[in-house]
C-alpha cells in the first residue's frame, strides 16, 4: 500500500476523531449549561407554584393585530421565524450541533476508509497500447 495513502487515512481519521469528541463534548456542555428560560418573555405569571412566562405571542391583542396587518401569512411567517430562531438557542442548539458534529466527522471517517482514485499505488497503473509510441 502506497505510503501517501497511508498518511491520507491517519489524517483523515484523525480529523474525523477531533471533530467528533470536540463537538459532542462541546453539545454535552452547552446542553448542561442551557436553561429552558424563552427567549422575550414580557412576565412570568404563577400558578399552582409553577412560574409560567407571559409571551407576546401567546396573546390575542398580538395574534389579532398581527392578523389586521400581516394576514394569515403574516401570522404563520411570525411563527416560523420564532421556531427557528428558538432552534438557535439552548438545548436544541446543543442538539443541533451533536448532529452536525456526527455528520462531519463520519464523512471524514469514509473519505478515510475510501481513498480518492488518484492515489492509486504505482503498481495498479495499465499498460495503454495507445500511449506506445
Amino acid at each position: 500500500m502506497n505510503r501517501k495513502i497511508l498518511q491520507q487515512r491517519t489524517w483523515f481519521n484523525l480529523l474525523g476523531a477531533l471533530i467528533l469528541v470536540g463537538g459532542l463534548g462541546s453539545a454535552a456542555l452547552i446542553y448542561h449549561r442551557a436553561a429552558d428560560i424563552p427567549y422575550g418573555a414580557l412576565g412570568y405569571e404563577i400558578a399552582d407554584g409553577t412560574i409560567y412566562p407571559i409571551m407576546p405571542e401567546n396573546s390575542k391583542a398580538y395574534r389579532h393585530n398581527l392578523e389586521v396587518y400581516g394576514g394569515k401569512f403574516g401570522v404563520m411567517m411570525d411563527d416560523f421565524n420564532r421556531w427557528f430562531l428558538g432552534l438557535w438557542q439552548g438545548k436544541s442548539l446543543a442538539l443541533i450541533l451533536a448532529g452536525m458534529s456526527i455528520l462531519v466527522s463520519f464523512a471524514f471517517f469514509y473519505k478515510a476508509k475510501c481513498p480518492s482514485p488518484t492515489l492509486k499505488s504505482p503498481g495498479t497503473q495499465e499498460n495503454n497500447p495507445e500511449d506506445a509510441g
